[in-house]
């Protein structure tokens, strides 16, 4: 997505938008990669022996985004994050769906990087982490977003700002509390 000249991506998100079914047959190849990346970003986090590949995963997020026609893009970075809420999603419902069928089954596990934990320590279940972000969207809203954009979406501080229409300073202030508020949240939630 970076080779295309800059607003095209914007362009063909917002027909696609108004109903062009060939702006998005465009903007499949121009977004693949960056999807891609995104998807490696998380597969990266989850246990070795996942069933899900980032490929599936894409794919997936891409069914779901298919559906999400409606939505008033704003530009690249606003794409991006819609992209990371949905692989989240795809995650999240893939853990429930593996962990709840067996009872206390294998949930899987991601460790909290990139600055998230203060400290190295023990993995954390996506379940438990969506669970605690929803918690603090209900609290802070702007703030469970940055953690969404920043940790999921892997975005800038300066592409983050440029989304959620704040400046640099308020990210950088809103992510070190988010990740204070999720540490402890999800300290409380493990034996």
């Amino acid at each position: 997505m970076a080779a295309s000249p800059p607003g095209v991506v914007t362009e063909l998100l917002r027909a696609w938008g108004d109903g062009d079914d060939r702006a998005l047959q465009q903007l499949t190849p121009l977004v693949e990669g960056e999807l891609r990346r995104l998807a490696r970003a998380y597969m990266a986090r989850e246990r070795r022996d996942h069933t899900l590949q980032a490929t599936a995963l894409v794919n997936e997020a891409f069914i779901r985004m298919t559906g999400a026609r409606d939505v008033d893009w704003q530009d690249r970075a606003h794409f991006i994050g819609v992209s990371a809420r949905l692989m989240r999603r795809v995650l999240v419902d893939h853990a429930r769906s593996r962990g709840y069928q067996k009872r206390g089954g294998s949930v899987r596990r991601v460790t909290l990087t990139d600055g998230l934990a203060a400290t190295p320590g023990p993995s954390v279940d996506v379940i438990e982490l969506d669970r605690a972000l929803d918690a603090l969207a209900v609290v802070e809203p702007r703030r469970s977003r940055v953690i969404e954009l920043r940790y999921f979406g892997g975005l800038t501080v300066e592409e983050t700002a440029s989304v959620l229409a704040v400046s640099a300073d308020t990210v950088k202030r809103d992510w070190r509390l988010a990740k204070l508020w999720l540490l402890r949240e999800l300290q409380g939630t493990q034996p």
